[in-house]
């Protein structure tokens, strides 16, 4: 339950240490998830789940979540077990409507149509194997052909790494700055409202 709490209402609210670790594989497993979610929506034209799907509703009510915030948190080690359930069941809702809106963000971006994702692939292999082997071939030798077909794979496999990479971390960054802003915006409202209006122990 610590680390869920942890997990949940970040630095500024919890009572754990979950803030204070590495927390590397939950980076990429977040961004592995996503990612999941996005191909979905892009292969099958429909989102899974709803994620993805980030219209007015959702921005309004991921609005609302982060402005009452500071509320739903300030006093929530002093609650009873289902009050805090319920809370950490909204919190995981926003989580939700982060990932959701991450999708969004990132789809329009894919120029490709996945109708035409294999015509491009090969496109793009047979075009940077040309390149390479008529890099090569210019300088004569009879390894010209093996040296830039070798080369030339080796380009489109770290291409195709750096792509994956991109995938994984872009959603985790966005989050990242999610966190750093709601975390902004808790310490404001905690020392100029809370602090001075409720009494409340953490």
């Amino acid at each position: 339950m610590d680390y869920v709490e942890g997990l949940f209402l970040g630095r500024h609210w919890s009572d754990t240490d979950f803030e204070n670790r590495r927390h590397i594989e939950l980076f990429i497993l977040y961004g592995i998830l996503t990612t999941l979610f996005l191909i979905t929506y892009y292969w099958n034209g429909t989102a899974l789940i709803g994620v993805g799907d980030f219209g007015t509703v959702s921005l309004i009510l991921l609005i609302i979540l982060s402005l009452v915030n500071p509320l739903l948190c300030f006093r929530y080690y002093s609650f009873p077990i289902w009050t805090k359930l319920g809370i950490i069941a909204i919190k995981v809702f926003k989580a939700y409507l982060v990932m959701s809106l991450t999708v969004s963000l990132i789809l329009p971006r894919i120029t490709v149509q996945n109708g035409g994702l294999k015509d491009f692939l090969v496109d793009y292999l047979n075009s940077t194997l040309e390149t390479y082997t008529e890099k090569y071939a210019a300088g004569g030798g009879s390894f010209s052909t093996v040296m830039g077909v070798l080369t030339g794979g080796i380009h489109v496999v770290l291409v195709g790494v750096a792509v994956l990479a991109a995938f994984i971390v872009i959603p985790g960054l966005v989050v990242i700055i999610f966190k750093l802003v709601q975390r902004l915006y808790d310490y404001i409202i905690d020392r100029l409202i809370l602090r001075r209006f409720f009494r409340y122990r953490r």
